[in-house]
């Protein structure tokens, strides 16, 4: 990186009108307000500082691999806020601005563009309501009404033609017509502003005019540091670390305002965030965000590399995601809504991107509408099912997992139509991301308590016939409020055993998935009682305990130490022949 010669604002202003400083892809919209444009002005007339900027030197033969973008020039709050994209020839090399985009597009706007702020109590739709309004400067007086020395304002032609004994508005941009000192003479004497009375005027708007030529012609005030690599990761990490003092950027935000400049034909913002809203909708609601269906564009865009890296982001990439982007879009809302069926939502799905390789499925079967509820479906609804949940318990996603990704979509691409389970498994056995689970991972599962997000899958796996699409509540076998001490002594539990009972009642060997209605009419009941009163019948009394694994014991709750462990090893035994 190297310190560049600094210039006068009037050549910044003419690179920009030149289209010879253009905005990268990465950078955010203007946002600064009229208030904050007249204060650099005013910082100007000041003397005061207003900070280096940064930027990046793209040679012609790297110009096509990115996307740029020119400066506002015409400001308009309704219909005029976004940057037109630059038509490039490649035949030159480009200067990006990394850092400075607000402040040299406030210098623009007040020289040399307008801007169109909407007036009170008029309405939107109101044309009228925009007027274009110019920088103007007042040359007979300081402004009274708030702490800048200079009285700046963006006004319309007719309100700055009203002039007074106290206001002669100078239009600002026309001090670039003004090169020579002798044309700011000139205009003085024209508009006979060194014979104002009394004397103070004159010469106040004689050291005010000089003072904006020189501010703007004289003084290279314009300090930049020039960036020349050609990596775009690099200069992201630079983007980042200079903006740390303002409005940060995430790393998914400046991917996807990469993705924005290269489709052609969509909108990727818009595509992308409207398809995050509408994913977190479905079921319960889910927790997903731009990074996850960045990450899925990579995977089910069938690319080799899907690092979450800017270079991953370039041109041709992006065209293949947009070309493919409506089967993504249905393959990953495809993989929700199943997941939504198997009871999963944002707080018991653990990983995000274990549904990146459902919707690789589903893409290479070009996403069936009716996937979640059609029965020819049903056997590969259940191997996803148990590959989901194991992934759950597994961690398999957790660090970096694109060799897992990349694995898991070419077990799909080799499949013949189903959902390989078994060659998933297989491609990760003696892995740090194994999907087999030993004895002490399986003792392990007992010890998931209620309110945790992985007790969820621990215990949807141990139902692996159930209809989840009906809704099932997280229970508690023997209700929670008897377990505090005063209770359990009030039963005669002694001291030496209300530890135990303490220590186990919130954890899976008390818990069990129950339908909605029967959780309700169950409620705070003693177990046994209420047992006994939903199934009078023996066979389905009998039928229900296997169906949750409750012991054939005495059920009173005095004796749930010998129930929590005659049931841990009927789950012990549960789990290992469900994940054999």
């Amino acid at each position: 990186m190297a310190f560049v010669k600094p210039i006068t604002v009037a050549a910044a202003v003419d690179k920009i009108h030149r289209k010879e400083f253009l905005l990268p892809a990465i950078q955010r919209e203007f946002v600064w307000d009229v208030d904050q444009i007249t204060q650099l002005f005013d910082s100007l007339m000041k003397g005061y500082p207003i900070g280096s900027f940064l930027f990046w030197e793209v040679q012609a033969e790297n110009v096509q691999d990115y996307q740029f973008y020119e400066f506002i020039r015409d400001y308009h709050e309704k219909t005029g806020k976004r940057n037109p994209k630059a038509n490039i020839d490649g035949e030159k090399k480009i200067t990006a601005v990394l850092d400075g985009q607000q402040r040299l597009t406030a210098l623009y706007i007040g020289l040399k563009g307008s801007y169109a702020f909407k007036l009170p109590r008029k309405r939107w739709d109101n044309p009228d309501a925009f007027p274009k309004r110019k920088l103007y400067l007042n040359l007979l007086g300081r402004q009274k009404e708030s702490a800048d020395d200079y009285d700046f304002r963006f006004l319309t032609e007719a309100e700055a033609a009203k002039r007074d004994e106290d206001h002669f508005w100078f239009p600002v941009g026309q001090i670039l017509n003004l090169e020579d000192q002798w044309e700011v003479n000139n205009y003085l004497i024209t508009n006979r502003l060194l014979r104002m009375e009394p004397e103070e005027k004159a010469w106040f708007a004689n050291q005010t005019l000089f003072r904006l030529h020189r501010v703007i012609h004289i003084d290279s005030i314009i300090n930049s540091f020039l960036e020349t690599g050609d990596s775009l990761d690099r200069v992201l990490n630079i983007f980042i670390r200079v903006n740390s003092g303002g409005t940060q950027l995430s790393y998914s935000d400046l991917l996807l305002s990469i993705a924005t400049a290269q489709w052609t034909d969509k909108d990727a913002r818009e595509e992308i965030t409207t398809l995050v809203d509408e994913l977190n909708r479905i079921g319960n609601g889910f927790n997903f965000n731009k990074d996850f269906v960045l990450k899925s564009c990579l995977v089910l865009g069938g690319f080799r590399d899907i690092a979450f890296r800017v270079d991953n982001f370039n041109r041709t990439n992006m065209k293949r995601i947009e070309e493919r982007w409506d089967s993504i879009k249905e393959a990953l809302r495809g993989a929700v809504v199943l997941a939504a069926s198997f009871g999963y939502s944002r707080d018991t799905l653990t990983s995000n991107n274990a549904l990146i390789p459902i919707a690789c499925y589903l893409q290479a079967i070009n996403s069936p509408e009716n996937f979640a509820l059609s029965a020819k479906y049903e056997d590969d609804r259940r191997a996803i099912f148990k590959w989901l949940v194991i992934a759950q318990l597994k961690r398999t996603f957790g660090g970096h997992a694109d060799d897992v990704l990349r694995s898991m979509r070419s077990a799909i691409e080799q499949g013949n139509g189903r959902f390989p389970f078994d060659a998933i498994v297989e491609s990760l056995k003696g892995s740090p991301k194994s999907m087999t689970f030993d004895e002490d991972e399986i003792a392990n599962l007992l010890f998931y308590q209620y309110g945790q997000p992985y007790t969820y899958s621990a215990l949807a796996l141990l139902y692996p016939s159930l209809d989840f699409r009906n809704k099932f509540h997280l229970d508690h076998i023997f209700p929670k409020r008897g377990f505090t001490r005063r209770r359990l002594a009030a039963l005669g539990i002694p001291e030496d055993k209300i530890d135990f009972y303490l220590e186990n009642y919130n954890t899976i060997v008390n818990l069990q998935l129950l339908e909605g209605v029967h959780n309700q009419e169950k409620a705070a009941q003693d177990f046994k009682t209420w047992l006994e009163n939903t199934y009078p019948d023996p066979g389905d009394r009998k039928a229900y305990m296997e169906r949750h694994y409750i012991p054939d014991i005495d059920l009173s709750l005095e004796n749930f130490e010998e129930f929590v462990l005659k049931r841990r090893e009927l789950l012990i035994n549960a789990f290992k022949r469900l994940l054999r």
